[in-house]
């Protein structure tokens, strides 16, 4: 019986590692970015091996990795560090498994890593560290400029489509978009994956002539006091759309240069018609002088005989 026994419990060993060895699971962006003087969400998403809990039956903290005890998020707020009291708070319900932890007034030193801690609240308290899987904080001091598509030429009077974009890691505080040509925005917000959001803001209008040779700019407003290039711009070139006197002043400038044309023909044709009558006139009176003038000649030779 003392072998079996002991087979039997190195079985149930075996079972329990495959069943509940990874149970205590937290997934996390090992490395992110961070704007300063913004804010920053760190996403995570943790397991535990008992029965689900309401939040209120679970409690989270986020350390430092290097000490435990040093806690920049905890349920008891004054049990947090002098430097981050103030500045954290968690995204999410613990209830649905959600650890996401928002840093707000980013500073050039909050760079971790920084670990996340869980602890359950029932008869046996249940607490794991996940040690081995925390978050360091690449901090970014300036913004770069949002990310602007548009066409350079467009035509008078056809609706067009401009697109700005800006990449950030907060989508507590969502940046702003805003244009410096009036028309109808559409701003959307997306989730690019691996702690990356998108903010973008669609522009339509119908280009006049008037905007012909401007530029239309497009600026970004983060949340906090961000340094950076905040406004791109794009300049533009109206094609000026063809209308109904586009086709009749080159009709009608043609059709007066014809008859302008034909007129001066018919004036000359008319002209030398006269005066080749005038030469044929001159002709039969020279040519009857001249017969007059043999016929006399004549008489004047006879009478003479």
């Amino acid at each position: 019986m003392g072998v079996q026994a002991g087979v039997l419990l190195c079985w149930l060993h075996v079972l329990c590692a495959v069943v509940f060895g990874d149970v205590w699971k937290v997934e996390v962006e090992s490395k992110m970015d961070a704007l300063v003087s913004s804010c920053v969400v760190l996403p995570c998403t943790f397991k535990y091996p008992a029965q689900e809990q309401p939040s209120s039956r679970i409690r989270a903290m986020w350390h430092t990795n290097t000490k435990p005890e040093e806690f920049i998020y905890h349920n008891d707020p004054t049990r947090v560090k002098d430097s981050f009291k103030g500045r954290t708070k968690l995204i999410g319900s613990l209830g649905d498994l959600n650890c996401s932890l928002e840093i707000d007034g980013v500073r050039n030193h909050d760079n971790g890593p920084y670990c996340f801690r869980v602890e359950l609240v029932t008869s046996i308290k249940d607490k794991y560290s996940f040690v081995n899987n925390c978050v360091t904080i690449k901090m970014i001091e300036k913004a770069s400029k949002p990310e602007l598509l548009a066409e350079t030429s467009v035509a008078e009077g056809q609706p067009v489509i401009f697109k700005c974009s800006v990449r950030h890691t907060c989508p507590s505080h969502q940046p702003t978009l805003s244009w410096s040509h009036p028309g109808t925005t559409i701003m959307s917000y997306k989730d690019i994956g691996q702690g990356t959001w998108e903010a973008e803001s669609l522009l339509t209008f119908t280009p006049t002539k008037e905007d012909d040779h401007s530029s239309v700019a497009c600026t970004v407003k983060y949340h906090g006091s961000v340094e950076g290039e905040m406004q791109v711009t794009h300049q533009i070139f109206v094609k000026e759309q063809a209308n109904l006197s586009h086709f009749i002043i080159p009709t009608i400038s043609g059709l007066g240069a014809a008859l302008l044309v034909g007129l001066l023909c018919l004036i000359i044709v008319i002209k030398y018609k006269k005066r080749i009558a005038d030469l044929q006139s001159r002709n039969d009176n020279t040519e009857s002088e001249a017969h007059r003038l043999h016929a006399l000649l004549e008489n004047r030779v006879g009478s003479s005989n």
